[in-house]
């Protein structure tokens, strides 16, 4: 939002430095981005000067150019090709010469130079109002009065302001901060409390809506009292639509509006004056002068300004005419059959207050995010409207001719009255955490505009203004006294006190946030995948139903239709769009959730997810092959989580789902911890990713479940070293890892520690058919002694003798 300064001093009496000003505006919670120095007119004037047209005649080489000489009071005239069709000799005129940098309304700068028009020399330009940024139009040049004097600079024939523009990051909580007045307001607060400014907001001069007749009349009829509880409006007769006078267009262009024609630019100079949202209609075109604010039925179509048939949904409120035909999208936008045009000479004017949360579930769901809706959806004020009326029939009778054709209508069934909340001195200065006198938190309210009535010594009831619709609570009225008051009057304290926090283990938020830092402290980089994605994702290995699925009515990209009811599928599509950058060595992992239907409603599961692909370490003079990512990489991480959380058992079975060629999924009874391994080649073919991707998903619930019972121990790292061995088994197909493991536990041996899958082989081939081959790593320690080759030598005879005799295992050689 921006605010310009010479805007506010219409209101408050303000001899300050600008910057002082911003750091002000910074403390009471309107937030400067940016301020920047502008001039009333685009670019301002530098090196155009007046000129006289002493020749003008017809280009030899073109029917609509002429050839002229310009006196611009230098030693020689200049030759200038002018296609203006209002160009004669005698004219004063404004000359761009060679080197001067117009800046025309729209499109970039540019730099006039000397050169030639169909054959004939031109050293400069006569302007039109358009092509210095002086206004819209571009019928002509812009000829002066004969009293201008040639080489004149331009500056001083056009009067040049400067203001002081403040680009203000507003909250949303801030409605009453969404114009010039309502910053005037809090501004003068601040300086009264703080630099004793006395005085008051001067609002604009209104006076009494001057004697008139009701040539025009109209009838009100609002049918949500709810959606609009109020609703004011006006008729006038012989508008004259035009240009805007020069101040009003340099009020708009500070603040970055472009000006259109005088009822525009009045509607837009009272939105940002009051806050209070208008909209024009051309009378002549509200079927029996009725207007009616009400719903109109699911899918009724309505065309807006904008040119776009909309289909209207059922919550929608209309602005509609006495035959129920759709006029505006109430406080949102208008629509094409009704608005002012140059043509227009009757209008109706409308000054509303309208359901804020019913305005914004408009305006988003038709993607219609105008600055009237920004207003209403923040809170309007809703006593405002009636002020804003009186001001712009003024601004109407003076700037378009017009003569008022109707009374003032206000549909107000029900007053909005201010609300009242009930203040405890004690609890101000427990929350700000400094005694503030009360005399001085009552003249901050009172500088506030709100009404004050004692309760008894130790409280106050306070009226708030209906303005701030958001302050609604006492803590709502101490952020109010301490923006005032001024955030940085409190001290900070030469001690803090903090209480410790005892939290129940396992801690969720905690346990997920060290996962999170640790993987990414070891090269990952953590991704946010689309909760949407397109259903034509879901494939047959993924083992959904179309009734799993939510669909979503997605409006601004149809394609994206469902609600990932897993999360593989989200987090590939990542991968793909790394490796169509040349990302190929990837270490990603994401949190998130996916979603699905059940008995009638939706539920969420929440995941954490790892993906891998490429080369498993970077490519280095030392590691010039770059070994490739493989099960044992992801089986290596999937193992570190579990111990990161501190679950060390577990029963591991071989993976048996569609949507992995080969894998292990880790499982304490029922409950399943982690699936990982090589993604389906058929879903890696499917999204064209041409490398192959291991994955792995842990269930965040069953993960966090699983660790409360687990107690840490500790124990003695043993000073003597290990032996490993390895074995590869050629099993059959139904023999499931958890098996192995089994049997080799079997044994009950003191020095086997560990047992570890680090590859699986099939081959019809090389094994027979329905064959495959573990590769284990069984590893042999002794914490009292080293071990010797002939004791390690017997554990793996007996372990291969249990394998064979319980599995029907061979041994590859």
């Amino acid at each position: 939002m921006k605010i310009s300064l010479n805007w506010l001093k219409k209101y408050i009496s303000l001899d300050m430095d600008p910057e002082k000003i911003g750091e002000i505006l910074t403390d009471i919670g309107l937030e400067v981005e940016g301020m920047d120095q502008i001039e009333s007119i685009k670019g301002g004037l530098e090196g155009l000067v007046v000129g006289e047209i002493l020749t003008c005649e017809k280009h030899p080489n073109a029917d609509k150019l002429k050839c002229t000489t310009v006196n611009v009071g230098g030693e020689e005239p200049l030759s200038i090709v002018c296609g203006a069709p209002n160009c004669a000799a005698g004219q004063k005129v404004i000359v761009a010469t060679h080197g001067t940098t117009i800046h025309p309304i729209e499109g970039e700068p540019f730099k006039i130079k000397k050169g030639k028009i169909r054959g004939e020399v031109s050293a400069g330009m006569i302007c039109a109002e358009d092509e210095i940024g002086l206004g819209t139009d571009h019928d002509g040049i812009i000829v002066l009065d004969n009293k201008a004097e040639v080489g004149t600079p331009a500056s001083e024939v056009f009067e040049v302001t400067t203001d002081t523009v403040y680009e203000i990051g507003l909250t949303p909580n801030r409605c009453d901060a969404t114009c010039h007045l309502g910053v005037a307001d809090d501004l003068l607060a601040y300086l009264k409390i703080n630099h004793e400014l006395d005085g008051q907001v001067i609002r604009p001069d209104l006076g009494d809506l001057p004697p008139h007749e009701n040539t025009l009349p109209f009838t009100i009829e609002v049918e949500d009292n709810v959606g609009c509880p109020r609703y004011t409006g006006m008729s006038f007769k012989n508008v004259k639509v035009g240009p805007s006078p020069q101040w009003l267009k340099d009020n708009l262009h500070s603040i970055g509006v472009r000006s259109i024609n005088n009822v525009v630019d009045i509607t837009n100079f009272i939105l940002h004056t009051y806050g209070q949202p208008l909209h024009a209609f051309d009378a002549d075109k509200v079927a029996g002068h009725k207007i009616v604010v009400c719903h109109l039925p699911e899918g009724t179509k309505f065309t807006t300004l904008d040119e776009k048939e909309r289909s209207l949904r059922a919550e929608d409120l209309m602005i509609c005419d006495g035959e129920k035909n759709g006029l505006c999208l109430a406080g949102i936008f208008g629509g094409i059959s009704s608005g002012v045009t140059e043509e227009t000479t009757n209008v109706f004017l409308e000054a509303a207050h309208f359901n804020g949360g019913m305005i914004r579930r408009s305006s988003t769901a038709h993607l219609l995010r105008t600055d009237a809706a920004k207003v209403f959806e923040k809170g309007s004020d809703p006593n405002i409207t009636k002020e804003a009326m009186l001001y712009t029939a003024k601004l109407f009778q003076e700037l378009c001719g017009a003569a008022i054709a109707s009374e003032i209508y206000d549909v107000y069934p029900k007053k909005i009255e201010r609300t009242k909340i009930e203040l405890h001195y004690e609890k101000i200065n427990r929350v700000i955490g400094i005694d503030i006198d009360k005399e001085e938190v009552h003249s901050i309210l009172l500088a506030l505009n709100m009404e004050l009535k004692p309760v008894d010594q130790d409280s106050v009831q306070v009226s708030v203004p209906t303005n701030k619709c958001e302050v609604l609570r006492e803590v709502d009225l101490i952020e109010e006294i301490l923006r005032i008051y001024g955030f940085n009057k409190v001290p900070i304290p030469a001690t803090i006190k903090s209480t410790i926090n005892y939290e129940a283990y396992p801690n969720k938020k905690s346990i997920i946030q060290s996962i999170a830092t640790t993987l990414s402290s070891n090269g990952f980089n953590e991704m946010m995948g689309l909760s949407l994605i397109e259903d034509k994702h879901v494939l047959p290995q993924l083992n959904l139903a179309s009734e799993d699925l939510v669909y979503i009515n997605n409006t601004s990209n149809i394609h994206l239709n469902i609600m990932r009811p897993e999360p593989m599928i989200s987090g590939l599509i990542s991968v793909l769009h790394n490796h169509n950058y040349q990302q190929k060595d990837l270490k990603l992992y994401e949190l998130g959730r996916s979603y699905k239907t059940a008995e009638g409603g939706f539920t969420e599961k929440e995941f954490l997810t790892i993906f891998l692909s490429g080369a498993e370490k970077q490519e280095h003079w030392t590691n010039t092959g770059g070994s490739g990512q493989n099960l044992y990489s992801i089986k290596q991480w999937a193992d570190w989580v579990l111990q990161r959380v501190g679950i060390h058992s577990f029963q591991a079975d071989e993976l048996e789902e569609a949507r992995w060629d080969y894998g292990l999924s880790y499982r304490r009874g029922k409950d399943v911890l982690v699936k990982f391994g090589a993604v389906s080649s058929d879903i890696l073919e499917h999204l064209d990713i041409k490398s192959d991707v291991f994955y792995a998903e842990f269930d965040l619930e069953t993960l966090i479940r699983s660790i409360g019972g687990n107690k840490v121990k500790v124990a003695e790292i043993s000073k003597y070293p290990g032996v490993r061995r390895d074995l590869a088994l050629v099993l059959d197909e139904s023999v499931a890892y958890a098996n192995v493991q089994k049997a080799a536990h079997s044994l009950k041996s003191k020095i086997l520690q560990n047992v570890n899958l680090f590859d699986i082989y099939k081959s019809e081939e090389h094994l027979g058919k329905n064959k495959k081959s573990y590769a284990i790593k069984l590893l042999f320690q002794d914490k009292d002694k080293t071990l010797k080759d002939k004791v390690v030598d017997k554990e793996i005879q007996q372990l291969i003798k249990i394998f064979e005799d319980k599995l029907g295992a061979s041994i590859r050689s």
